[in-house]
């Protein structure tokens, strides 16, 4: 672009050649000077034209403000609708973690009634109205509140299902021998060296020498030593008088003190002691009373598939 400027008076001319960077940096300058003024005219002019009041001026400040002040209160009203929204969903998922809060005390042995946060309501839909804001908030301190307790509540609920939990770990419930029918019931039955009756105050597991043995539960290795009658032989304290004894082992990979898991390898099945082949004396005693071991083992299968119809573990 050539742009050619005559001096009237000097009669001169000056030629100004603009290429587009030029042009588009003269657009920007423009725009900038336009903007600056439009700034000062509204603060030098309008501004102190709606303070001073002159004519005109104050209705168009009225109707400017009038509408800030509409467009503040439906930008408030918006978010406060949102927060009502949120503040259903919060309550209804409060209602839900009630419901679930009372089954699962139920399992845990509590009154289920306990963890409900107050009576229920309800009720038919007449009309609505838009919450306010001293509403919404206090809902939302009330939820708060009533989250907390629940919290309370389920920490009570986690502890007692924990306690259970290391109770039922304790409990001797677990095969002894994996994939073996037990052989020689608990009870008077005819001594097979004296042939006489007596008390066979165990289970009789026969196996292979070196199947191993597990521990039925969670314990503390309380004798590990070589006994005349039941040869090498373990036992295990699983606390509140109660003892597991594992007896006729060929090899035993445990010592007193030490601390097994249920399910743990212990030993391995044998013959030793007063024995007339291959199989594991398995024993159950409570406050020193020999038990039926069976009745401990039969309640572990029963658990075993109750959580294999509920899918909670695999055949």
């Amino acid at each position: 672009m050539h742009i050619i400027i005559t001096d009237a008076w000097l009669a001169k001319s000056r030629a100004m050649h603009l290429n587009g960077y030029k042009l588009v940096g003269v657009g920007l300058l423009a725009s900038v000077v336009l903007m600056l003024g439009s700034v000062v005219t509204y603060h030098g002019v309008f501004l102190e034209g709606v303070r001073q009041g002159w004519p005109g001026f104050t209705s168009v400040g009225r109707m400017v403000h009038q509408s800030e002040v509409q467009t503040q209160e439906v930008f408030m009203r918006e978010n406060l609708d949102a927060m009502a929204r949120k503040l259903g969903e919060m309550q209804a998922r409060m209602m839900q973690m009630e419901s679930l809060g009372e089954r699962v005390a139920g399992l845990a042995g509590l009154n289920p009634t306990e963890f409900k946060a107050g009576p229920g309501t309800g009720g038919a839909l007449v009309a609505e109205r838009d919450l306010s804001v001293s509403e919404l908030m206090a809902a939302m301190e009330q939820l708060d509140v009533a989250s907390g307790s629940r919290v309370d509540w389920l920490t009570v609920v986690e502890s007692r299902l924990f306690d259970q939990k290391i109770q039922r770990s304790m409990i001797p419930t677990e095969q002894p021998v994996t994939g073996v029918r037990a052989g020689s019931p608990f009870g008077f039955r005819i001594d097979p060296i004296t042939g006489r009756s007596a008390l066979h105050t165990g289970l009789d597991f026969p196996a292979e020498t070196g199947t191993p043995i597990l521990a039925a539960a969670g314990g503390v290795v309380v004798v590990q030593e070589y006994h005349a009658a039941y040869g090498n032989m373990v036992e295990l304290d699983h606390g509140n008088q109660l003892i597991t004894r594992y007896a006729h082992a060929s090899q035993v990979y445990v010592k007193k003190g030490d601390i097994v898991k249920r399910g743990q390898r212990i030993a391995d099945v044998g013959s030793t002691g007063r024995s007339t082949g291959p199989h594991l004396h398995f024993e159950v005693w409570v406050a020193g009373v020999p038990q039926d071991p069976q009745r401990f083992l039969a309640a572990g299968e029963s658990m075993v598939a109750a959580q294999q119809k509920a899918g909670l573990r695999k055949p």
